[in-house]
């Protein structure tokens, strides 16, 4: 009768010495002489390698020789008790089968250090080291924990389209959606390309975020969220941005900023203890990591220990301050002073960079910080506008090392105050007159927040560069695999 496969991360929680078993996975490396080899096997289920212990008289020499790094293998042996020092069992091979050869010659990941320039080149092969298998078994796990938290909430979660008429944050940098003839587009008599010729009528771009479709759930279920790809045009080459990456973006009926904060508080809390409980053996592969790569800097220039960073900030409440408070500790701070921003902070109304944001968490709190009242010229026209006139009930949550993690505000209610704004911001009007209907028809407060997903990742896998915590990273000319 065939052995039926066992996982490894089963067979190393469960399995007992003596019991015959059948695993299969991919060879990381193979070591021994002419009468024994040693084959570290992974099949992914976990960052543990499986020993497999082959006698080398009882196997065929041609069978041997195809068992490089790289090649997939199904082995049937006896569960005996390690001899070795860090795994309580191993695996003596009585069969093995090469399901598929990989050529030593050829296959680009032998085992020996690769940077993860190198990686990002071979993406479609990256699953297969320890790194990178380790952060996308985490993002895994965070992405259930999404689903988790907002569920137990009693939140219903909403595919919002990926198609969209609307500019959302209106900065204008969306990816058009056509079907119609680069080179000989229908013109208007005008000149301009006539998109009534094209496929839904109209000029459609792929969306930059899901809150505006998401508030139309709210507005009826009372609370819901939306967790899927957004697109940004933003030629930007930097470690923290990607051109195609996922937004979680919770909407809330009867919400104000206050519970906003509250419910974002909680909800990333949340995603990190589901990380500290779920994901440790990965996590301390990539602390160990980490530490290794930290090893030459002088002690103030390395990050915290990435599961001690973790801890803290499950431990600690957010620090609450406004925009105005903010700018008064940064135009009084000795960076700025001396002169060591980048964008040096004159007074009221300059928007905050990443400098500052990093500024306020990890030198002044040195805790995670949830700013406040922005003005309003620097934020997006459906915020809540504050009786002051100047500023709106915004919020974003900075986080160390990485700036900004979510943004959010309470949403303008008030159908006047609503589209005065939209028209000293150019908004129009009359495209969003399907928006404007939930400010004509039952009204009421309501708050949201967008979460980056892949800051997320960066901040829970101690990863330095956006482009290793997404399968396949979409970034200014670069669209590969």
């Amino acid at each position: 009768m065939e052995q039926k496969r066992i996982k490894i991360k089963d067979l190393l929680a469960s399995a007992e010495a003596g019991s015959t078993v059948n695993v299969k996975g991919w060879v990381r490396t193979k070591r021994g002489n002419k009468q024994i080899n040693f084959v570290a096997l992974n099949d992914g289920s976990t960052i543990q390698n499986l020993q497999v212990v082959v006698d080398v008289p009882n196997f065929n020499e041609d069978l041997l020789k195809k068992i490089t790094t790289g090649a997939a293998i199904s082995v049937d042996g006896e569960i005996i008790e390690s001899q070795g020092s860090g795994q309580s069992v191993e695996i003596a091979a009585k069969n093995i089968e090469v399901l598929g050869v990989a050529d030593p010659e050829k296959y680009p990941l032998q085992p020996k250090k690769h940077s993860l320039e190198f990686l990002r080149e071979k993406a479609h092969l990256r699953f297969r080291t320890n790194t990178f298998s380790a952060v996308f078994r985490i993002r895994h796990a965070m992405a259930y924990a999404v689903h988790e938290f907002f569920n137990k909430k009693g939140f219903y979660y909403m595919h919002t389209p990926l198609i969209t008429g609307s500019d959302a944050e209106g900065a204008g940098e969306m990816f058009r959606v056509s079907t119609l003839d680069p080179k000989n587009p229908p013109l208007n008599e005008d000149g301009t390309i006539n998109y009534k010729e094209d496929f839904f009528g109209k000029e459609t771009n792929l969306t930059v975020s899901g809150q505006l479709e998401g508030e139309l759930g709210a507005m009826a279920l009372g609370e819901i969220y939306t967790f899927g790809p957004t697109f940004r045009a933003e030629n930007s080459n930097t470690t923290r941005h990607l051109a195609e990456f996922w937004m979680i973006e919770p909407e809330m009926a009867f919400y104000d900023i206050k519970d906003n904060m509250d419910l974002a508080e909680e909800f990333l809390k949340y995603m990190i203890k589901y990380a500290l409980d779920n994901c440790m053996e990965d996590l301390q592969f990539l602390s160990k990591r980490l530490q290794e790569e930290e090893k030459g800097l002088k002690a103030e220039d390395r990050q915290m220990e990435l599961i001690e960073k973790l801890k803290f900030v499950l431990e600690n409440d957010f620090v609450r301050l406004t925009y105005t408070e903010a700018i008064d500790i940064l135009r009084n701070s000795k960076p700025n002073k001396k002169k060591k921003f980048q964008y040096l902070i004159e007074g009221w109304g300059a928007d905050l960079q990443s400098e500052h944001e990093r500024y306020l968490v990890e030198k002044k709190f040195k805790k995670p910080v949830i700013l406040i009242d922005y003005p309003k010229d620097i934020k997006a026209f459906y915020m809540k506008q504050n009786d002051d006139g100047k500023t709106v009930a915004a919020m974003d949550i900075l986080f160390p090392g990485i700036g900004e993690i979510v943004g959010g505000s309470q949403r303008e209610e008030d159908l006047e105050k609503l589209t005065t704004r939209m028209k000293e911001m150019d908004v129009p009007a009359e495209e969003m007159d399907w928006y404007l209907d939930t400010r004509r028809f039952g009204s009421a407060t309501h708050a949201g927040f967008g979460l980056g997903f892949e800051r997320m990742m960066l901040f829970v896998t101690g990863m330095g560069n956006i482009r290793d915590v997404i399968p396949f990273p979409r970034t200014p000319k670069n669209a590969e695999f």
